[in-house]
């Protein structure tokens, strides 16, 4: 089957969790959580529901297992955590659960993001994987970084990625 084809039977829906992972952002403040939902709602996936979590491995673990579990979630996407400083552990988080990884989206993300912020790009851990045969994509905390991921590859494909996990 072509890729148009696998495209053409995946779902034009998609319900997705999002996770803010930070240790100072607030409903008020979470610029790239509400971009994130904003995007998934006008391409017409739906935003199951939203948390912040502090930057702590143990606390994001916990809260995609809880969405892994869910009948109401498909897909989930976190946004915050993924850089290389001392309490950045979502990538950490993220990759023990992981059941198969999707080296592509971070490979192409950081691309993509070199094109626009140069070599700083390569400080970036965004990955992607499939969890539970649930979509878990983590991107960066930046609202442009959040902009980029799913402007150019989240939303082009995310119906096409979900009916790829479930089969």
């Amino acid at each position: 089957m072509s890729q148009a084809e696998h495209k053409a039977h995946a779902p034009v829906s998609v319900r997705c969790f999002i996770l803010t992972v930070s240790d100072t952002r607030t409903e008020a403040t979470d610029t790239s959580g509400r971009a994130i939902a904003a995007l998934l709602t006008a391409a017409g996936h739906i935003v199951s529901g939203r948390a912040i979590v502090k930057d702590d491995a143990m606390l994001v673990r916990d809260t995609v297992r809880r969405q892994l579990a869910s009948v109401d979630v498909q897909a989930i996407i976190t946004t915050g955590g993924t850089g290389i400083t001392s309490r950045d552990s979502t990538y950490e988080a993220i990759s023990a659960l992981l059941e198969k990884r999707l080296d592509g989206f971070g490979e192409l993300f950081r691309m993509l993001s070199f094109e626009q912020i140069g070599a700083a790009a390569m400080m970036s851990r965004a990955c992607a994987g499939i969890a539970a045969g649930h979509i878990v994509v983590s991107l960066p905390g930046s609202e442009a970084a959040v902009r980029l991921a799913m402007e150019r590859l989240l939303i082009p494909e995310l119906g096409h990625l979900i009916q790829q996990a479930s089969k």
